[in-house]
């Protein structure tokens, strides 16, 4: 009995420390797309709401031909995402590692890249 208590307790323990705290992220990405052809749509997949990586969310030109942007809200406990953009649906990097987009700890993060450019 005295097993089964102390058991319970360090359960108990375990989940409740285990709880991360979240926080609102604001993320802005902007995507550089210049010296691509034949642009049709530009998007970005990734991991976490509201992100997916079976469906594109679009990123809306600013620059003609050149500079894409979109801006992101939600609440997470992680410190970074991962990420991969598209153009016309295909991904950059093809069997390459994902991008990572660390959050900022303010809560607004801004992340700057150009297609298939390390």
């Amino acid at each position: 009995m005295k097993n089964l208590k102390f058991l319970s307790i360090i359960i108990v323990f375990a989940i409740s420390s285990c709880v991360q705290k979240t926080i609102n992220q604001t993320v802005t990405l902007y995507l550089d797309v210049s010296g691509q052809k034949n642009i049709e749509t530009v998007g970005v997949r990734g991991q976490g709401k509201p992100l997916s990586w079976t469906e594109d969310l679009k990123l809306i030109e600013i620059k003609k031909d050149s500079i894409y942007k979109v801006t992101v809200n939600g609440n997470t406990g992680r410190l970074c995402t991962e990420i991969k953009f598209t153009i016309n649906g295909n991904f950059e990097f093809q069997d390459q590692d994902n991008r990572k987009v660390y959050f900022d700890k303010s809560g607004t993060t801004i992340f700057k890249a150009k297609f298939n450019v390390r």
